[in-house]
């Protein structure tokens, strides 16, 4: 009986121990089993992303940091687009109408998506009420980071190229 019971303790000991090491390497997995609607009314399944790094900005019409920063996104999208790389934008509470609205405004060409109403989804970003914020997601379905605020285009440019 004690045999049995050093082994039990032995296994669990080694599994902690291997999850401890998952979880202090960083290898925060995205959870994309979600389905959206985009500005138009069409349903998106975030699965579909996965295996190509992937950002999802988080953005509302009403945010001066990210009418700041959409054009940068934009711009981004374009450039990365052939070595695929995957922009999406979540309006936290907007309507269809209004991100629409927003959307031609800005030239958007990546996927508006609305995240009014999906509060599970927006949680498991790890999104706290503060505009604009960002997650980069490896290809692998890792993140890469998450954060709040605005960046510089040197600061994205490197941040998109850890995706690679």
């Amino acid at each position: 009986m004690a045999g049995r019971v050093s082994i039990v303790m032995a296994i669990a000991a080694g599994l902690l121990a291997v999850a401890l090491v998952v979880r202090s390497s960083g290898a925060e997995r995205a959870n994309l089993a979600f389905t959206l609607e985009d500005m138009n009314g069409a349903k998106v399944d975030l699965s579909t992303f996965a295996g190509k790094p992937l950002i999802i900005n988080l953005w509302a019409t009403w945010c001066g940091p990210c009418r700041l920063e959409m054009p940068q996104l934009v711009g981004f999208a374009e450039k990365y687009k052939d070595k695929g790389l995957t922009i999406i934008g979540v309006s936290t509470d907007d309507s269809p109408d209004a991100i629409r609205a927003f959307a031609a405004e800005y030239k958007v060409t990546y996927p508006m998506l609305v995240g009014l109403g999906q509060d599970p989804f927006l949680k498991s970003l790890g999104y706290e009420d503060t505009l604009p914020m960002s997650v980069l997601i490896r290809a692998n379905g890792t993140v890469a980071d998450r954060f709040v605020g605005i960046k510089t285009t040197d600061d994205w440019e490197r941040l998109i190229r850890g995706l690679f």
